[in-house]
């Protein structure tokens, strides 16, 4: 049912929280595990301000996510992209066939509308395939 899930990653604690459920999809369905990483060109004022532009920093959290999922005997593979991170989550999913998307209620990211308008409700209105958002 689930061939390929795909997981997008930041720093938050949602994206923390959600990594327990992706686990036990991924286990129960033998799912090929993507995590997903997307770093967003920052405004010139905003490079300090936002952990998720730094290479390293990203670098480290997708090497540390990939490594909680190997300790529970889960593979993954990593991938880092850059762009509107809705945007790009859904173009992934669609490049890699991805079945579902699992992602917490609420990353980092706010997309340009806004508060209102977060990085989940814009995959939710664009994604290609399912999206299991975890609160």
């Amino acid at each position: 049912m689930f061939n390929t899930v795909l997981f997008p990653i930041d720093q938050s604690r949602e994206a923390r929280e959600a990594a327990d459920v992706v686990a036990n999809v991924v286990q129960k369905y033998g799912s090929r595990l993507v995590l997903l990483s997307v770093v967003e060109e920052p405004a010139a004022d905003e490079a300090k301000a936002d952990p998720m532009v730094s290479p390293e920093a990203v670098a480290k959290l997708l090497a540390d996510a990939q490594a909680l999922f190997s300790g529970q005997g889960i593979p993954s593979e990593i991938m880092e992209k850059q762009g509107k991170p809705a945007f790009t989550i859904c173009d992934v999913a669609d490049e890699i066939g991805a079945n579902l998307i699992i992602m917490g209620c609420r990353g980092l990211g706010l997309t340009e509308e806004g508060a209102t308008d977060s990085v989940t409700t814009r995959v939710i209105n664009l994604s290609p395939c399912p999206v299991l958002i975890v609160p």
